[in-house]
């Protein structure tokens, strides 16, 4: 092997001091452009909607175990009276306080409701987010 192909494994094997200070400013951008979008999304999470029942199942009630159910079925409620934010959401999931004033079974139920939501269906983005660490 001659003296510069030496040298040019060693360089491969250290990077200069140049490229090193490069990759840490477009590291140091990097943070300082995601933090904003982050807390961005953070807030975003919060407003978003989820709909119960999703509009395509518009008219269908809500049974205690979430799943949906023909108007009238014995045990089932209504659908929600408006969409659900994100924020509402997160504190009926954790067994807080139930928006708008719902009573304790029918927001279990809308609870169980949005546990079931499967990608593709209205709500489900939200509700991923929603479950995502912080």
């Amino acid at each position: 092997m001659s003296e510069y192909e030496g040298n040019v494994a060693e360089d491969a094997a250290h990077p200069s001091r140049r490229v090193v200070l490069a990759l840490g400013a477009a590291a140091a951008s990097t943070v300082v452009t995601i933090r904003p979008a982050l807390a961005q999304t953070a807030g975003s999470v919060l407003t978003c909607e989820i709909p119960v029942p999703a509009p395509q199942e518009a008219g269908s009630y809500i049974a205690a175990d979430g799943s949906l159910v023909a108007p009238g079925t014995p045990g089932s409620f209504p659908p929600a009276p408006r969409n659900l934010t994100g924020e509402e959401v997160k504190v009926m999931l954790r067994g807080g306080p139930s928006p708008m004033g719902i009573d304790t079974e029918s927001a279990q139920a809308y609870a169980n409701y949005i546990r079931r939501l499967q990608a593709g269906m209205s709500g489900f983005t939200c509700y991923a987010s929603l479950q995502m660490p912080r």
